[in-house]
């Protein structure tokens, strides 16, 4: 009863519930901040402020203090009393004041405080249950009597009228606890396997946080190895740009300077041809034939054959070829340094496996040819000499396994309307039927299959369908073994990625062939 008279100091007395962000008037009495702002906001229209408790009179909107000690105190009753403020079930013979209810009589229908309860059990022998309001779960609907025992049969919770007289008459019935145990003993099991995956789920979703954390810091990386890249580029380009450039001006500044010097040469020419024409025309302007010739004999009269402005040479020129070559050397250079050093440096580049087919594997029906690089399906049997390695279906491997490190192979298909193409282990069954030794549709092998316009990449007979939007020509195959990741790509411009199988790979693979009817495939070297 002391939790009753508590809690009845601790409501609003305009809400009647526990005081929510309390606050105080000048007067000393609290209320719930929104509770006592709608009272002012009324009376405000009404032209005057009161307190709601005491009446006393405000001639201004009071302000509001807030009380955090009382909230405070709120805020650890409320902590306290978990069961009233989840379940809002109270004791029924409490009517002054609300007090949680601790336990509820199916037979009486009421729930209890401890105080009343201990009361109860004193008089009589009832059915108890936590606090609760629906009583009518806990009774029969056709006799209206509690529900006491389990039929198995029907799975259903009955009262005793039910097993006695009623529809379950005869049945084996069991008490409800009983049947409860029962239960759960089954649920244990299930449980534990539930909880035995949520563990595992857990760990995966940890695992895939840390790789979604590990692939951001690779794409971090990635893209920092990139940047650096194209400015290693743009400085060699720029690099290259200046060398040429500078060639340019060295031509130009060459050029310009032995035109100036030509274009002097060819201006004294000039200066001597004009005075010669002056000293000329003033000899022809003399009537006295005897003064006329005694001059033309007393002077160095020139006969017209002097120097022309072609005598200093032609001039010369910017010379392109030059340029051109320095240009393409650049570049050449370029090029090189690019491929050698700056993307296997930074990139890992991997320059192509060397993949040769191996006869001794091959299907007597498959034709291999001479560089071992291509195979075709013939009608005709090769009449090869059986052996433990070779394929009973129309497959072929290559002949050198891959058991650490990257590889890359690429297999030209263009000649294959269908195709199917991949990796085995060295263990893959070879006897055995067809559909058992196809490469994809066993445990020991993986593969891409195009068939009827169709592709699918596959593993232990599990197919997954590909949605592609342009026909397949080149495949290049990426194996890590290390990572345990297969990656199968459509070599075009852009390239795309086709499908990446992962795998813990326990043995020696190798590069696998299928060969359908009518179908070529090649390996590029």
């Amino acid at each position: 009863m002391a939790s009753a008279e508590l809690r009845d100091e601790l409501n609003c007395s305009i809400c009647l519930s526990l005081y929510t962000d309390p606050v105080s008037l000048r007067c000393g009495h609290n209320f719930c901040r929104s509770c006592i702002v709608s009272v002012l906001d009324a009376q405000e229209a009404a032209g005057g402020y009161s307190c709601p408790d005491c009446r006393a009179e405000y001639p201004e909107r009071p302000a509001l203090e807030k009380n955090r000690k009382l909230r405070n105190i709120v805020e650890r009753f409320s902590s306290t009393q978990p069961d009233m403020e989840e379940t809002r079930i109270f004791c029924t013979y409490c009517t002054k004041s609300p007090v949680p209810a601790v336990k509820s009589c199916v037979h009486c229908e009421t729930s209890m405080c401890e105080e009343h309860l201990a009361a109860h059990n004193k008089s009589v022998n009832h059915n108890l249950t936590e606090p609760t309001v629906s009583f009518m779960d806990r009774k029969c609907s056709t006799h209206n009597e509690i529900l006491k025992y389990y039929c198995p049969i029907d799975a259903a919770c009955i009262c005793v009228t039910c097993w006695v007289a009623g529809a379950h008459k005869a049945h084996e019935v069991e008490p409800l606890n009983v049947a409860s145990e029962k239960k759960k003993e089954k649920l244990r099991p299930v449980m534990e396997k539930l909880k035995s995956k949520r563990e595992e789920t857990e760990i995966r979703v940890q695992n895939l946080k840390y790789y979604r954390t590990q692939q951001g810091y690779k794409s971090a990386g990635l893209g920092d190895r990139v940047a650096l890249l194209f400015t290693d580029l743009r400085k060699k380009l720029d690099d290259l740009e200046n060398r040429i450039q500078g060639e340019i001006s060295r031509q130009k500044d060459q050029v310009l300077r032995s035109v100036c010097d030509l274009v002097k040469q060819v201006e004294l020419q000039v200066d001597k041809l004009t005075k010669d024409m002056n000293h000329l025309e003033g000899l022809c302007n003399i009537t006295d034939p005897l003064t006329f010739l005694q001059d033309v004999n007393a002077g160095d009269i020139s006969d017209g054959s002097c120097e022309v402005i072609g005598d200093v040479g032609d001039p010369p020129c910017v010379d392109e070829g030059l340029v051109s070559q320095i240009l393409h050397r650049g570049l050449g250079n370029f090029a090189d340094d690019l491929i050698d050093m700056k993307l296997k440096r930074q990139f890992s580049v991997m320059e192509k496996s060397e993949v040769l087919l191996d006869i001794d594997t091959a299907h007597n029906n498959i034709i291999i040819s001479q560089d071992l690089r291509s195979a075709y399906y013939s009608a005709t049997s090769q009449n090869r000499p059986d052996g433990p390695k070779r394929f009973k279906s129309r497959q072929v491997l290559n002949s050198c396994s891959f058991s650490s490190g990257r590889h890359y192979w690429e297999v030209d298909v263009s000649q294959a309307s269908s195709w199917m193409i991949g990796v085995a282990g060295e263990s893959v069954e070879r006897k055995a039927n067809e559909n058992v030794t196809f490469i994809g549709f066993n445990e020991k092998s993986w593969a891409i299959i195009t068939e009827k316009q169709q592709r699918y990449a596959s593993h232990n007979d599990i197919h997954k369908k590909l949605v592609l939007d342009s026909p397949v020509q080149v495949v290049g195959i990426c194996l890590d073994y290390e990572a345990g990741r297969l990656s199968f790509y459509q070599v075009c411009d852009p390239i795309r990625h086709l499908h990446t199988f992962t795998a813990s790979f326990s043995e020696p693979l190798y590069a696998a062939f299928y060969l359908y009817n009518n179908c070529t495939i090649r390996i590029i070297k």
